[in-house]
């Protein structure tokens, strides 16, 4: 397939006209070709307008229609080939197999929404049978869930696949019956447009309405917001920065109509050990948390980037042991010069904070975009003074708290922001410090997580990848896991229905077979 600097607007590909902008090696720190055109609002407006002219007619497609369309568009993407991974690779300097491993998720996750579809439990079908003999009476109520409308989703810098154009959001929007509309991230063009041509062909050879899908390229700026406040526009699924997503969230919520904004923004992952957990085992939590910070050059949304401890001489041992595998890691080629240059400059102010210091860095490289480790440490005292230290610095740095007792030690869980992911390491005899924490580490995190550490997220039913701001702008949802889907949904009653004018899903024969509650008992199809 061959890699035009187009958009894909429809089943049209249009090559924009505001501009050019090109995709970046950054292993060479290069530029690559072709020319990939930019939009002007021209394209934002009849994106949308297709996207409007679809909606209705795509909602009401039959779950197993959308079922397949979905495990079209994974067929697809596997039918690209080598060539899908050798572009990705060029431009995000990401290796080959953790790229394999990626395209491997995203057509999981499809698939996995085509089975959510058939399944249709997202639709939460209710019924309610008239009592006509009850003082007062209650008439027939039938409730199911659609589809909110258009949606845009903004492609991610740090997965260019799973949570890119044919990512989480995409998928589970298409599968609550969304069309969807994505603006490409700068740092893959042509990853983006090899997967966007993929998602086009399904479409047309599924017979979906043109405006299912279309893809932008464009200034962030002035074509993402052009895009959230277009009126067509129902909801917006957004992975990146904390400056990123706000600015999304004011566009929504100062339209005519607000729109809800599920953004995915700042964390830091706070790794709690806890005190017999780390007598134990000192120098392997060390080594595995080493592995963990620095894992594809610590551009994950779950990379643990703060260490929480009680000070003393275990805590001492994991930091020289920490060090000393830190010291060893090569440094990793970043996915941009923007990137890189943001992430030198975040270990350059946490070295100049007072009370820090700077306990090890890893190995350099003459690379263009190479990231060098780092790990510092400051007591509890000078983490709750210093708000700074609660930024996320995107990439593999990390910061360790020594705490001096057990009371700190609670405040500190209490005092940060809300996180993707927390750890918790303990051993039996730790059980009673961690009941105690649990409660606040509830209210701080979407995922909580024993005696391991956060980096990877499993594609799972039962998956919360989200949590409280300034981690997400919306706690009660996921961007991953089979619920992902219902951010994209709401719910409508239907009182007294003719019978002919019900939706499937309601219809007294159950024509797609689901399970449904009726007057509050749950009946399996039979």
């Amino acid at each position: 397939m061959h890699i035009t600097g187009h958009m894909i607007i429809g089943q049209s590909t249009v090559l924009g006209t505001a501009g050019v902008v090109h995709a970046i090696n950054p292993a060479q720190n290069a530029v690559m070709t072709p020319d990939f055109g930019l939009a002007t609002v021209a394209e934002v407006e009849r994106a949308c307008a297709l996207a409007e002219a679809a909606f209705d007619t795509y909602r009401e497609t039959t779950l197993e229609q959308r079922a397949l369309f979905l495990e079209a568009i994974a067929t697809n993407i596997l039918d690209i080939g080598s060539a899908l991974i050798e572009r990705a690779t060029q431009e995000t300097g990401l290796p080959v197999a953790r790229l394999e491993g990626e395209r491997g998720r995203t057509v999981g996750q499809l698939r996995l929404f085509a089975k959510v579809v058939r399944d249709g439990r997202w639709m939460t079908a209710t019924l309610d049978s008239a009592l006509p003999e009850r003082a007062p009476p209650r008439p027939d109520l039938r409730l199911r869930k659609i589809a909110l409308g258009p949606v845009a989703v903004f492609g991610a810098s740090n997965f260019p696949l799973a949570f890119s154009v044919a990512g989480g959001d995409t998928a589970s929007a298409l599968a609550a019956g969304c069309p969807v509309i994505v603006k490409a991230h700068s740092a893959h063009l042509g990853t983006s447009e090899l997967v966007g041509k993929a998602i086009q062909k399904a479409v047309a050879d599924c017979g979906m309405p043109e405006g299912v899908f279309s893809m932008l390229i464009g200034d962030g700026r002035q074509i993402g917001q052009s895009l959230v406040s277009h009126p067509a526009i129902k909801a917006v699924g957004f992975t990146g920065s904390r400056q990123g997503g706000l600015a999304l969230v004011r566009t929504a919520a100062q339209r005519h109509e607000p729109i809800p904004v599920y953004a995915e923004m700042s964390s830091i992952n706070p790794v709690f050990l806890l005190p017999q957990a780390l007598a134990a085992n000192a120098a392997t939590l060390a080594q595995g948390f080493v592995d963990s910070l620095t894992l594809g050059a610590g551009q994950f949304c779950t990379n643990p980037g703060l260490v929480i401890a009680l000070d003393g001489p275990h805590l001492q041992q994991f930091m020289d042991a920490a060090s000393t595998a830190l010291k060893a890691k090569a440094a990793s080629t970043m996915l941009t010069p923007g990137i890189h240059k943001a992430y030198n400059a975040g270990v350059d102010s946490l070295s100049k904070i007072a009370g820090v210091t700077l306990l090890a860095q890893g190995l350099t490289s003459d690379g263009g975009c190479a990231a060098q480790a780092a790990l510092a440490v400051c007591d509890g005292a000078t983490f709750l003074t210093t708000p700074a230290l609660q930024d996320e610095n995107f990439g593999p740095s990390s910061l360790i708290i020594r705490c001096s007792d057990e009371a700190q030690m609670q405040r500190l869980a209490g005092f940060v922001e809300g996180q993707l992911t927390i750890t918790v390491h303990a051993v039996a005899a730790d059980r009673a410090l961690a009941a105690k924490l649990l409660p606040t580490l509830e209210r701080k995190a979407g995922r909580i997580l024993f005696n391991g550490f956060p980096t990877g997220v499993e594609v799972a039913h039962a998956m919360v990848h989200g949590g409280p701001f300034p981690s997400t702008s919306d706690s009660r949802s996921t961007s991953v896991g089979a619920s992902a889907i219902d951010r994209f949904t709401r719910p409508v009653c239907y009182q007294a229905m003719p019978a002919d004018l019900l939706p499937a899903a309601l219809k007294d024969e159950n024509p797609f077979h689901l399970a449904r509650i009726v007057d509050g008992e749950l009946v399996m199809p039979k």
